[in-house]
């Protein structure tokens, strides 16, 4: 046998290369892609076929909801629901807005104060860490509740219709900071002696080596906060009664609870009402307020795979 043309067989990858370094995948490789591919590709048909239904039933008429139910496809093509939402696109447009600024300036400052403290409680030369985080631990346990908390907001916060009473209570979640926590535990000890040796201080090595090398688990947990913060209306109910300042969640909660209470007048009267959407309505209110998130997602995927393959190779 000529050596040039000689074949080697990896068995534990399944390729077969000459030494012309011309790579062909084995057959059982092949069909093992197959089968993957075809199994995740169901999966996400699985995964996706819901939302589309999502969407088709916010365009489809009430009355087809009520006889036929819910398909992929709409069986009576209506607006109705969606102008009913934006009957008033002003009132949408502002709440909009002020849903937008409470998740950006309600995530950019939790981050940055979930990943401070992670930072602190990760390090083993913090002589107090084990109390600290103690004392974080234990506020999941026991907390002042509901009426302690309005009282503290309203009489001595005074932050009646204001924007900070929606920023502050989701401001620190102890779950996302544990999690934070034995993410930056991972993070080689000797980075950070390294940089106090050529002169670094701790917040120059928070800020321009531990925040880099933890992108992934800002991403994720920044994404958690975010959908917190947007996903939000029961902290609006309590401290806003200015319709000029409620977040979208809010006044979408607002205008379905008004329709209910309408359909429940007409039921009980000689009223009709037949073609007063709610099932339709409250998919379109899921399509507009699910929407800017299904949007953002894809940005950060790519962190989520980051980390959860961080540590899975050894080097």
């Amino acid at each position: 046998m000529n050596k040039e043309n000689s074949v080697y067989v990896n068995g534990e990858t399944g390729i077969i290369a000459n030494k012309s370094n011309k790579i062909r995948t084995s057959k059982a490789t092949i069909i093992f892609n197959i089968i993957g591919y075809s199994f995740v590709s169901i999966l996400a048909v699985i995964c996706l076929l819901p939302f589309i239904m999502l969407i088709s039933g916010s365009f489809t008429s009430e009355h087809a909801i009520s006889r036929y139910g819910y398909g992929i496809l709409p069986k009576e093509f209506t607006l109705s629901a969606y102008k009913m939402i934006f009957k008033y696109p002003m009132d949408i447009i502002r709440a909009y807005q002020v849903t937008v600024f409470i998740t950006v300036a309600g995530t950019a400052l939790g981050l940055f104060i979930i990943s401070m403290t992670a930072y602190i409680l990760s390090r083993k030369t913090f002589k107090y860490r084990n109390k600290l985080s103690f004392f974080f631990y234990f506020t999941t346990l026991f907390n002042g509740g509901l009426v302690s908390l309005y009282i503290f907001m309203i009489r001595y916060l005074h932050l009646k219709d204001n924007y900070l009473a929606l920023i502050l209570p989701l401001l620190i979640n102890v779950f996302y900071l544990l999690v934070m926590r034995s993410f930056m535990s991972g993070i080689p000890e000797s980075i950070i002696e390294s940089a106090k040796i050529d002169g670094a201080g701790d917040f120059t090595i928070f800020l321009k080596l531990i925040l880099p090398l933890s992108k992934a688990g800002l991403a994720t947990i920044g994404l958690f906060i975010a959908l917190d913060y947007w996903n939000d209306w029961y902290n609006a109910m309590l401290y806003m009664s200015d319709y000029k300042k409620f977040p979208l969640q809010y006044m979408l909660y607002n205008m379905l609870s008004s329709t209910e209470a309408m359909s429940r007048i007409s039921s009980a009267s000689s009223i009709s009402m037949r073609d007063l959407p709610s099932q339709s309505l409250k998919l379109a209110m899921a399509v507009i307020a699910t929407g800017p998130i299904i949007l953002v997602y894809p940005f950060v995927q790519k962190y989520f795979v980051k980390g959860i393959t961080v540590g899975a190779v050894k080097g």
